[in-house]
């Protein structure tokens, strides 16, 4: 196996498969498997085999730029709001797909949550595959891989990914030298995503959310006046969050502009897409950020019930913190319930207005304490 594929752990199996693979590729691939259960890891492991000269070293340009998602041969596309649109897969896969590489070796094109593919885009998609460029490797990535269509899966190799166990994470984590409580908290706080749980263990301010999330649960048990502080709170926190990805940009570009900050000629295509693709995270910002804050809030509320049936701090989605018992278990509960349905309102409808969201999920969690 090579030195980048044998660095994805849990999945022995798949990444077998994929060490065979990487020296003769089949044209495409889905990587199916829950979230969290390291498909992203093993994606970007497996182009990174796929592009560099020496099969995956880890260490090169090649596999460095794979690995922050900045290779020019590669194109990544992903969900523009709930779905993957015709014209992005016209646009970002069909016409490069049929043109040259803006460096020597493969194009590959990672679609991620292929699942959202709007039927016209699968269709679209499914000419590329019925007859694939001899030079190009399509990666659909899906935690729902049955959703897709039947002519699609027909055309591409099924690699499987099993979940991963809280246990799994946090040895992992606790072997690169993360504290096992924290390594705990984070893997509970990730559901079990190893690469978001490595984030929030490792990150200087990768824990800042629940800080935020804290302070908002603190207000609104203080009443009406609390929980519309509590909404700006969170929302301060998420334009902060959003404002520290501009020097993101930069970095990314750095490899691609000369000594004068100018874009060079044979790179202005990748240019183009790591500026889309960081637009396009940049507009999701805010709202990714406020969820991350409400599952914070979740979080804490389920603690508060956990304690108050008996529970130790084994259970506790927080294991270093004391479960606030100012509210009653019944109406942690009901508070717990309004927070999951505002996160559920945050993903379902897109020009939901997040103040509006945020205050009545906090007025909610007042009116419970009072």
């Amino acid at each position: 196996m090579s030195a980048i594929l044998d660095r994805v752990p849990g999945q022995d199996a798949a990444m077998a498969f994929l060490s065979g693979a990487a020296e003769r590729p089949h044209h495409a691939y889905v990587f199916a498997g829950p979230e969290g259960s390291g498909k992203s890891i093993a994606a970007r492991a497996f182009v990174a085999a796929l592009l560099c000269p020496d099969g995956g070293c880890g260490a090169c340009r090649s596999c460095r730029l794979v690995l922050e998602d900045h290779h020019p041969n590669v194109f990544l596309v992903e969900p523009e709001g709930r779905d993957i649109h015709v014209d992005t897969i016209r646009e970002e896969i069909w016409t490069p797909a049929y043109r040259t590489a803006p460096e020597p070796g493969r194009k590959v094109f990672l679609i991620r949550e292929a699942d959202r593919l709007s039927p016209a885009a699968a269709d679209t998609l499914l000419k590329v595959l019925e007859e694939p460029p001899a030079d190009s490797v399509l990666l659909l990535m899906s935690a729902r891989a049955h959703e897709l269509p039947d002519t699609v899966l027909s055309r591409c190799h099924v690699v499987t990914f099993t979940a991963l166990s809280e246990t799994f994470v946090v040895d992992v984590l606790a072997g690169e030298g993360v504290d096992e409580t924290r390594a705990r908290l984070a893997a509970r706080l990730a559901g079990g995503n190893l690469g978001r749980a490595r984030r929030l263990a490792t990150a200087v301010d990768g824990l800042r959310f629940r800080e935020a999330g804290e302070r908002a649960v603190s207000l609104a048990a203080e009443g009406s006046t609390g929980a519309l502080e509590a909404a700006d709170v969170v929302l301060a926190a998420a334009a902060e969050y959003k404002k520290g990805l501009k020097a993101e940009l930069e970095t990314a570009l750095a490899p691609f502009v000369d000594e004068k900050g100018r874009p060079e000629d044979a790179y202005r295509g990748a240019i183009k897409r790591i500026e889309i693709r960081f637009h396009r995270r940049e507009r999701r910002a805010e709202r990714d950020y406020i969820d991350w804050e409400l599952l914070a809030v979740s979080s804490l509320l389920r603690d508060r019930i956990a304690d108050a049936i008996g529970g130790g701090s084994d259970l506790f989605m927080n294991p270093d913190l004391v479960p606030d018992d100012r509210l009653s278990i019944v109406r942690a509960a009901r508070a717990l319930a309004g927070i999951e349905q505002a996160r559920a309102d945050l993903a379902e409808d897109l020009n939901l207005n997040p103040r509006l969201l945020l205050e009545r999920a906090f007025l909610r969690l007042a009116e419970l304490a009072a």
